[in-house]
């Protein structure tokens, strides 16, 4: 029965805040001094990564895709950071859920590789910074399942 609440807690702590498309991070080439960021939105939660490849490499195209790969990797590690944080009914949080279940967080990462990038931008140093988007229905389907 806790684990039920546990869900409950998860949804209703992720279904908040408000709605928009991802904004740029990169004003002429540059990442901004300060990034704003709401990772919680209305059905989907939000995160950036900030990559940069080895400038030696020898053509633009191979500096800019091992940037965006790194990217998309710091992206997944903050989601999942997020993810980890929120806390739960009772005070438990998602961190501690993946403690109980030790199957839950590679069905998490899963989830997570899953998400969707809805912006890649690239600084004029090669680097690049991505925005990803996962659905929160995915989040509580997973949960749900795991808890049932």
């Amino acid at each position: 029965m806790a684990r039920k609440a546990w869900i409950g807690a998860a949804v209703l702590a992720l279904l908040t805040a408000a709605c928009g498309g991802p904004q740029s991070r990169v004003k002429q080439g540059r990442v901004a001094e300060t990034i704003n960021q709401a990772p919680d939105r209305r059905s989907f939660v939000e995160a950036i990564g900030i990559g940069a490849s080895d400038p030696a490499l020898p053509t633009e195209t191979q500096r800019k895709s091992l940037a965006r790969d790194a990217a998309i990797v710091k992206a997944q590690f903050e989601l999942l950071s997020m993810l980890k944080g929120v806390s739960l009914e009772g005070g438990i949080s998602i961190q501690r859920a993946l403690e109980v279940d030790s199957t839950l967080e590679a069905k998490l990462k899963e989830t997570i590789k899953g998400a969707e990038i809805v912006n890649s931008e690239f600084t004029s140093d090669n680097g690049c910074v991505v925005t990803i988007r996962l659905p929160k229905h995915r989040i509580e389907d997973l949960m749900a399942v795991r808890w049932k």
